[in-house]
């Protein structure tokens, strides 16, 4: 009896959690590879987490008015392989990012590479591959 009602108390909570505890997208169903982007900004905020990393910059746009940007990379792990530290980017860290615009149009992307102002490139571990001319078009 008490295995049952211990198990019917764990499907309730698992039930009633909320879904993003659950939820993790795909990078089709949020990103739109067919858009890419690169925009050069400030940076503003760093969220080095997990499943993914963010990072906020700040985007003057061609009215000089300015707009926040959100970047999103792969996870921590996947950045270090890549030779990221979680001090790569700082605030006030001027960089280039090129990646995927969203598919909703707001200001975010899936950043694929960001250049820093000492000329370094960085590459994310997202889930798409960098953007390369294809050699074998006609």
């Amino acid at each position: 009896m008490k295995a049952k009602f211990a198990l019917f108390l764990i499907t309730l909570f698992v039930a009633s959690s909320p879904t993003q505890v659950f939820a993790h997208h795909s990078f089709a169903a949020e990103f739109d590879s067919n858009s890419p982007i690169e925009v050069e900004g400030v940076v503003i905020k760093v969220e080095w987490t997990n499943p993914h990393t963010y990072f906020f910059i700040e985007v003057e746009t061609e009215d000089g008015d300015f707009e926040e940007w959100a970047m999103e990379m792969g996870s921590p792990n996947q950045l270090v392989r890549r030779g990221w530290s979680r001090n790569s980017l700082r605030i006030g860290d001027v960089v280039t990012v090129t990646g995927s615009r969203a598919r909703d149009g707001k200001a975010k992307a899936n950043a694929q590479s960001v250049v820093l102002d000492t000329g370094e490139r960085l590459f994310s571990g997202t889930s798409q591959p960098d953007f390369v001319e294809d050699d074998n078009s006609e």
